[in-house]
């Protein structure tokens, strides 16, 4: 690769510039995937996913919350043709077989959901889904330069961080490392010299004081050799990043990347080859069977579980293995991934502490919900700062309530027994909860909160929201009432439409039997819980979740004396009234 040294600054001369992608902007949560491909296999779409069935199955996307498409002509089916994309990309759908690379009979039927796309269904565990995830992006299908055939951006990545490593003692970076070296590289550079340039940029970054200002300068600077608009560095960089943690390999350090010490022997194996010039043809063949992998080999299965069981012993988590066979490669595998499974909720309770220091960045999410989605970053340092993708808004309102009742404490369910959505392993949003239940239920000594939150707004909230929710409380109160636990609604949104507020003043439910139920639903915005969230946390209240049940009484014991307009002014007041003793308690 022509380098020039220039000052104490190594450049890279006229080389152009390729950047990589894994995602695509349709779907920038890999997670999103599974539940996608599950709608598709059972729909009347699965290998016919062409012409008008792209916009009909846009319309099922949409209808099941995992794409949020305007409506607009030019978007009646762009959703559909991203997501049938990556079902191929991954293997779980027959990719389309190019003339010059075979026939399309020789693979199978162009869109048909494939035996590994069955498999990946039947993974019932995030670490299951992993490492089918690590299958794909094991394989070598992206174009390198050249004739050096096909390469695995993911194996690529794994050589640079492991060769970071030796060099540092580390085998981390950072986004803006990631951005400009990451993924604008592949094998057809020598990967001494991409570790020389990000140890440079590091170097050179450390001693700037104005860290965006000197991104700004760099990415600037790589661009002359770039042809496509220079946000693409970082835009890039964030979907990509997160499609390579989806593997299960590294994980997040920062906004960047490091190895998973669990996984570091896995990662030393992937990275000895990164590029192929096997044919296309045969590489798609492994792809739709499932790729192999090192773990597949006895001893490899045996590094990787006793690396795991290291990791549980490390940081004293208790497991029984002595019921299982530990015999065959599948058998120590299977073991493997139950550990796996295990860290991950022992590492959702490690999350859950943390919440309440962190109130602050989840009021900072709440304000971004508020405004549609968007980014908060730091001001002099693009690698510190947050963002609510606009797509992706219900999911994340669902995860930061998550958040909100995780940082008041005192429950006694476990952090996952509350949410109804899933995480991935960033602990970030994966999907809202799905129909049929409650999207957060808080269980504590004496009460439960269920609360449920919606994007909607106008007269359609009352309409998508007014059954469900009372349906919800009601199901809450006759399992929590057997024991006598009051149970309490609170239901936040953007903005609370005056109808939708009318339905919860009367709360009016009737359950089996025709048992007529009077629910306690209070109508919150989401800028009305904020204010009541940072007030509690400013007046160092302990029993925070106590002053949200006594605001929910307070509300409720004045909804028969008022109409629906002036009940909400009257919970306008309340909140106001409640945020004003919280500070007056921390001015005494």
């Amino acid at each position: 690769m022509p380098m020039t040294l220039s000052g104490n600054k190594l450049t890279v001369m006229g080389k152009p510039i390729t950047i990589w992608q894994l995602g695509n902007t349709g779907l920038r949560n890999p997670m999103r995937i599974w539940d996608g491909l599950k709608l598709y296999a059972e729909s009347p779409f699965n290998g016919k996913l062409r012409g008008d069935n792209e916009e009909r199955f846009q319309t099922l996307l949409n209808h099941a919350g995992l794409v949020n498409s305007t409506g607009d002509a030019e978007d009646t089916s762009s959703y559909a043709r991203k997501w049938r994309l990556m079902f191929s990309r991954f293997g779980f759908i027959y990719p389309q077989v190019k003339k010059k690379d075979g026939k399309q009979e020789d693979l199978g039927p162009q869109d048909l959901v494939t035996p590994f796309g069955e498999a990946f269904l039947k993974a019932d565990t995030y670490p299951a889904q992993q490492e089918c995830f690590l299958r794909s992006l094991s394989l070598e299908q992206t174009k390198a330069p050249g004739d050096l055939g096909f390469f695995s951006p993911l194996r690529w990545i794994l050589a640079v961080m492991l060769e970071l490593e030796k060099r540092t003692g580390t085998s981390e970076i950072s986004r803006i490392e990631f951005s400009l070296w990451g993924h604008t590289t592949d094998p057809s550079y020598d990967v001494n010299d991409v570790a020389d340039h990000i140890i440079d940029l590091r170097e050179r970054r450390r001693k700037a004081t104005a860290k965006r200002r000197f991104d700004a300068e760099e990415i600037k600077k790589r661009g002359q050799d770039y042809n496509r608009k220079p946000d693409n560095f970082t835009d890039y960089s964030d979907m990509n990043m997160r499609y390579l943690r989806i593997s299960g390999i590294v994980q997040r350090k920062g906004r960047g990347l490091i190895i998973v010490p669990a996984k570091h022997f896995l990662a030393e194996k992937l990275a000895k080859t990164t590029s192929s010039r096997r044919p296309i043809m045969d590489v798609y063949k492994e792809l739709c069977h499932g790729a192999s992998l090192p773990m597949d080999d006895l001893e490899t299965a045996k590094a990787l579980f006793l690396d795991t069981e290291a990791q549980l012993k490390k940081n004293h988590v208790y497991y029984d293995l002595s019921d299982r066979p530990m015999t065959t490669v599948p058998e120590i595998n299977a073991a493997r991934l139950h550990l796996e499974e295990l860290w991950q909720k022992t590492d959702e309770i490690n999350y859950a502490a943390k919440q309440p220091e962190q109130w602050r960045e989840i009021s900072d999410y709440m304000t971004l919900l508020i405004k549609g989605g968007g980014k908060k970053i730091d001001d002099t340092d693009e690698d510190n700062g947050i963002e609510v993708p606009k797509d992706e808004t219900p999911a994340y309102l669902e995860w930061v309530l998550w958040r909100a009742a995780l940082a008041f404490g005192n429950l006694v369910n476990h952090p996952s027994d509350i949410r109804g959505f899933r995480l991935d392993s960033d602990f970030l949003p994966v999907s809202a909860a799905g129909g049929g239940q409650g999207d957060l239920y808080c269980e504590y000594d004496k009460f439960t909160i269920l609360t449920e939150v919606t994007m909607s707004r106008g007269s359609r909230q009352e309409s998508m929201e007014g059954e469900p929710v009372r349906r919800h409380v009601s199901d809450a109160v006759l399992k929590y009432g057997k024991n006598n636990i009051p149970v309490y609604g609170l239901f936040i949104a953007i903005k609370i439409d005056t109808n939708t507020a009318e339905t919860f003043r009367h709360g009016i439910w009737y359950a089996k039997d025709d048992v007529k139920q009077r629910l306690d639903i209070l109508p919150l915005t989401l800028a009305q819980f904020q204010k009541c969230f940072i007030a509690l946390f400013q007046s160092n209240e302990t029993a925070k979740h106590e002053k949200i049940k006594k605001l929910i009484e307070t509300c409720e014991a004045q909804r028969d004396l008022m109409e629906a307009p002036e009940w909400k002014r009257y919970i306008e007041q309340a909140v106001e009234k409640s945020i004003y003793s919280n500070n007056s308690k921390n001015r005494t």
